[in-house]
């Protein structure tokens, strides 16, 4: 069985991922969908399975926030964040999660168990940010067990890392950013205004956003700083 497993694709489907998910028998998407249309997209290559991610609003209020099932004997838990799998996770054979961007594939161990648990984040396959590679993981489940395997998708020249700046200009900026977006005023007129990159100022508005309460020390530490 062959199962494809993507997340964080924040309403950007690229056609090299769906090249990648061709002849999968499920798909299993780990949030931050950000649109039905990706879910519809998805469903035209194969059943998909799917958790809510902190980005996913209105429209995704029937999506859950949580799920545990079966798939070819294979006890399974899925969450946006890696926070709100289970403490224990000696009952799963694979717990799925997303939302940091980053790739992890890690095998626990539980003492006194012969079951060890796949911990799998498959990285973020939408809009490139943070710096992190294009990711999603291909799972095959056969007789002899399951195997994950990473799928990179290389970015385009357009898609290049921002350059940053040094750290307390960067932290300067933040601050800049924040206070700006607390008067409602735009990324784009934030950027235009200061002479600030638009990528950064939007990435920098998004995690503000998206993570109430955050610092700029905070965001720094999500942009992997």
């Amino acid at each position: 069985m062959k199962v494809g497993i993507l997340s964080d694709t924040h309403d950007l489907l690229r056609s090299e991922v769906t090249a990648a998910l061709q002849g999968c028998d499920c798909i299993l998407h780990g949030g931050d969908i950000s649109s039905r249309e990706i879910l519809d997209r998805l469903e035209a290559i194969a059943p998909v399975r799917a958790v809510r991610g902190n980005n996913d609003r209105d429209w995704a209020e029937q999506i859950p926030a949580f799920l545990d099932f079966e798939l070819e004997g294979l006890r399974i838990c899925m969450a946006h964040q890696k926070k709100h799998l289970p403490r224990d996770l000696g009952g799963y054979d694979l717990a799925v999660c997303g939302h940091t961007h980053r790739y992890v594939s890690e095998w626990l161990e539980h003492p006194g168990s012969p079951r060890r648990t796949l911990l799998l984040n498959p990285g973020s396959c939408g809009p490139r940010r943070f710096g992190q590679p294009i990711t999603l993981a291909i799972l095959r489940i056969g007789a002899e067990g399951f195997t994950a395997k990473r799928i990179e998708i290389p970015h385009k020249q357009k898609e290049a890392e921002i350059r940053m700046p040094d750290r307390g200009d960067l932290r300067k900026q933040i601050d800049i950013v924040i206070r700006e977006t607390r008067k409602g005023t735009t990324t784009e007129e934030v950027a235009g205004k200061y002479g600030l990159d638009p990528k950064l100022t939007e990435q920098i508005a998004r995690l503000y956003v998206t993570h109430p309460g955050v610092t700029p020390e905070g965001i720094m530490a999500k942009m992997g700083l």
